[in-house]
């Protein structure tokens, strides 16, 4: 079933289809966007965790807060981890983050794309700015898990060179927690 996602149709596994129609053309330049990188207490943090907590909740029904406060805010902090946003006109439009899982793998957790500018590219670019970063600081592997309800996240990674440690051809409500890794 094709899915509609960074500015492109895709199937499943993340092959494109073709372009989406409105997407940016030559004639459109896409808007301007800066990267900053932040801390957890950051109020331009809010969005990010108010959405996922909502997206959680709806696709699993149940209270995301136990998974979004699962590790410290100083996790995703330097030197071991790093948490960013992309800015467009000051305002956050994707962000995610990264945490030390050992010594030469960092974990990436929480992206994110603001519901409002979706299938634009933008988690795409969070996850190559969190691969820059993580490898700037040694890191030599990604490691990363998605729900099973979450097929937009599992093609973005398929797409993006992730290796799936898990059986792509089983039902992901059989797994649970979807695995994948990327040497950097």
């Amino acid at each position: 079933m094709p899915l509609e996602f960074l500015g492109i149709a895709a199937t499943d596994d993340g092959s494109e289809t073709g372009p989406r129609s409105g997407a940016a053309t030559a004639a459109e330049p896409p808007p301007e966007l800066t990267v900053v990188h932040v801390t957890v207490d950051d109020p331009r943090v809010e969005p990010l965790l108010r959405e996922l907590a909502h997206e959680y909740s709806t696709r699993y029904g149940r209270s995301a807060d136990r998974e979004l406060n699962r590790y410290p805010a100083e996790e995703f902090a330097p030197p071991h981890g790093e948490l960013l946003l992309l800015l467009e006109a000051g305002e956050p439009v994707a962000g995610g983050a990264y945490r030390r899982y050992d010594e030469r793998t960092a974990e990436l957790k929480r992206i994110w794309t603001h519901s409002g500018h979706r299938r634009r590219g933008l988690a795409r670019r969070v996850v190559t700015e969190l691969e820059r970063s993580a490898a700037e600081r040694g890191y030599r592997r990604i490691y990363l898990t998605t729900g099973p309800r979450q097929p937009e996240a599992r093609g973005l990674y398929l797409a993006t060179g992730y290796t799936a440690l898990f059986d792509i051809s089983a039902d992901p409500e059989t797994i649970g927690p979807l695995p994948f890794e990327k040497g950097l």
